[in-house]
């Protein structure tokens, strides 16, 4: 509960964020159109993002024929979710990674990496995959699509007001530093916003996951391992688009220098502390 009341301030501080700097760049009329911009850009996420991100990482999808355990793992892992059974892809990538994607439980997919599926056990692979699961059931996918669609569209917004200022709502020009002041601190701020709602996400997924395959340990041992790799080889085509970092049950980055501050994921070691809490109870 504290995890979903926390994930509905930070939307509610994202959302305001991005109504006051439409608010300074045109008054209320330019908050109205700064939000009719990013109902557009959700609108097209919400709908679009799933097979593009699918793409970017050239996932292939698979069915019983061409891998049938890990196939039928899923879908009996959905079944005890209550889920729709979801499409099934594969990456052709060493570092072991998974996500979930897709606007709707109906219309969700789960992906994971070969790599994924050669470092962990088969009760391990059930943990990550029910972690995916949870992030379908508990609609993760569109909170984490909206989040960055909004951070994203602030950082347009807020260079926007440092190049061309905005007016009052009497006409009279804005103060240009408090516009060069916005472009710099608000996508700042729309990021940390971004990465603690992502974090909040993860430990309920965690919870939710440990929960539909009954076994909070094996997901505990898995995100171990995944960590222990993530450090040694960040996953290829994360480097090239860090804005699915968040969708990925480990952060595929590497996590030197500035990006340790925008992690899209809480500290492993305190998420696998908190799922062998589970294990013994």
């Amino acid at each position: 509960m504290f995890n979903l009341v926390k994930t509905a301030m930070l939307m509610a501080a994202i959302t305001a964020l991005f109504m006051l700097i439409g608010s300074y760049v045109g008054g209320q009329t330019g908050m109205l159109i700064a939000l009719l911009v990013a109902a557009g850009m959700n609108f097209f996420a919400y709908w679009f993002s799933a097979d593009m991100v699918l793409r970017m990482y050239n996932a292939s999808q698979v069915d019983e024929s061409s891998a049938p355990q890990f196939y039928r793992m899923v879908q009996e892992l959905a079944q005890r979710a209550g889920l729709p059974a979801p499409k099934v892809y594969l990456i052709q990538e060493d570092a072991p990674n998974a996500f979930a994607t897709g606007r709707n439980p109906e219309h969700a997919a789960v992906a994971a990496t070969t790599g994924l599926l050669r470092v962990l056990s088969e009760r391990e692979l059930r943990g990550v995959m029910a972690h995916e699961l949870a992030h379908v059931a508990h609609r993760d996918i569109l909170i984490s699509t909206v989040s960055a669609t909004m951070a994203g569209a602030i950082s347009m917004l807020a260079n926007f007001a440092a190049f061309f200022g905005g007016r009052d709502e009497n006409g009279r020009p804005n103060n240009p530093l408090a516009g060069i002041a916005i472009a710099l601190l608000a996508p700042i701020a729309a990021g940390l916003i971004q990465m603690a709602i992502s974090r909040a996400r993860e430990f309920e997924a965690d919870r939710g996951g440990a929960e539909i395959s009954g076994d909070p340990a094996a997901l505990a041992s898995a995100l171990d391992k995944i960590h222990r790799y993530a450090q040694g080889v960040p996953m290829a085509p994360a480097e090239a688009h860090p804005e699915t970092a968040q969708m990925m049950i480990m952060n595929p980055l590497s996590g030197g220098g500035l990006r340790g501050l925008f992690s899209t994921h809480p500290s492993t070691e305190e998420r696998i502390t908190r799922l062998l809490a589970m294990a013994r109870h």
